[in-house]
């Protein structure tokens, strides 16, 4: 069974998988790397993986190879946690190592909108036939955003006074 370990603090600079591969060459062929770039700019993102044979193994080259100079920064080397369903097209750091929540809120005052969660539809435009349904009932209706349901209110019934006035 193989083991992936993450390699962490990796120089955000040209480099390629080469360059890394090089850094664990005496490891051996069992020891493969990949290195995580940016799509856009095709810079490393600061991370990569290592693919080795079993647990020992990568025990071993965790306690050798952690902490050990490349390109000038020291690298980090821990097991990589399982991918979770979502991210099959992008590989992630584990979240762990990176120390950031997995869900994080919404900030309500951060302006340009709404962001859509990853996965879901964006509505199309035009062309295309919409399904409604002749009972439209209350439990149908778009109901408001619940973080801005007072403040709706609010606005609401400043409008009602400005129009009775």
């Amino acid at each position: 069974m193989s083991v992936r370990l993450y390699i962490g603090n990796l120089p955000k600079e040209e480099i390629d998988r080469q360059d890394l591969q090089a850094v664990f060459a005496e490891e051996g062929d069992a020891v493969t790397t990949k290195l995580i770039k940016d799509r856009k700019t095709g810079k490393c993102r600061g991370f990569g993986f290592l693919t080795v044979n079993n647990d020992e193994q990568a025990d071993q080259i965790i306690e050798k190879y952690n902490g050990q100079l490349f390109k000038e920064t020291p690298i980090k080397l821990e097991k990589a946690l399982p991918r979770t369903k979502g991210e099959e097209g992008e590989e992630q750091a584990p979240k762990a190592a990176s120390g950031t929540a997995s869900n994080p809120t919404p900030n309500p005052n951060k302006e340009g909108g709404s962001r859509r969660e990853k996965g879901s539809k964006k509505p199309r435009r035009g062309g295309g036939s919409r399904e409604s349904s002749s009972s439209n009932t209350e439990s149908d209706a778009i109901r408001p955003d619940p973080r801005w349901a007072s403040e709706l209110e609010k606005l609401k019934q400043m409008l009602a006074a400005q129009a009775t006035n």
